[in-house]
């Protein structure tokens, strides 16, 4: 899987994508990360990316036209391949991003992000460029480069191989797998749900007097089984 993220500040991503898990996948090459520098994609010499809103008011807007421009590269070098992608534009304005979502987006073969800054995206990117605005929560960011790490994170850990399957099925968020019969033949269905987490300890098993409960530490894997779907029905 592919990801273009499309930026004015493509350093402040090199650090989070180089480490743990996302290097791992980077270099199995089960994802590919490329920053765009939105620069780059500007025709006056002065680079310029941003312009004052019509009809006046506060602070700069991105242009339509480098956008354009960046993204028309990005997809059609990519078309030719015949992959399926999906244009996100991060705005505050946008549907709320969930691990619904996220696993949609991680059947698709490249995602593009258009990260926002300053007091918005001229409106034309999202009406004619973008396929869906989201947003990560009901709060204001200064850009949407956070947005697109934890976009790119929540994506490409949900990749086959990225993470084990086992760990993904007992996240807060997983895969409910059911079976269901029709004629002879059975047919599996995934039905995303909200799951709670039980608590989780490690050593030492007391520390400060605050002690891990002992079932844990019982080697009865029945026990602990039936203490931790307690907290899962709750």
């Amino acid at each position: 899987m592919r990801f273009d993220i499309i930026t004015i500040f493509p350093e402040m991503f090199e650090s989070y994508f180089s480490e743990s898990i996302l290097k791992r996948a980077q270099e199995k090459k089960l994802i590919k990360i490329k920053i765009h520098n939105l620069r780059d994609y500007t025709r006056d010499k002065h680079k310029t990316v941003d312009d004052t809103p019509y009809g006046g008011g506060v602070g700069m807007i991105l242009k339509v036209e480098p956008i354009f421009s960046a993204v028309q590269k990005i997809a059609v070098s990519r078309k030719q391949q015949a992959v399926s992608s999906k244009i996100i534009l991060l705005s505050a304005k946008g549907e709320k991003f969930d691990q619904k979502m996220a696993r949609k987006f991680s059947k698709f073969d490249q995602i593009i992000l258009i990260c926002g800054r300053y007091e918005g995206v001229d409106e034309r990117v999202a009406k004619h460029i973008a396929d869906k605005e989201i947003s990560i929560g009901d709060y204001i960011l200064t850009g949407g480069e956070l947005p697109a790490m934890i976009i790119v994170d929540a994506v490409s850990r949900l990749v086959p191989g990225v993470i084990k399957e086992q760990s993904l099925l007992e996240e807060s968020f997983s895969i409910d797998k059911k079976f269901s019969k029709k004629g002879e033949s059975q047919a599996m269905s995934y039905k995303p749900q909200i799951r709670k987490e039980y608590p989780q300890y490690t050593r030492p098993a007391v520390f400060k007097g605050w002690r891990v409960p002992k079932v844990l530490i019982s080697g009865n894997h029945h026990k602990i089984k039936e203490w931790r779907n307690k907290y899962l029905t709750k």
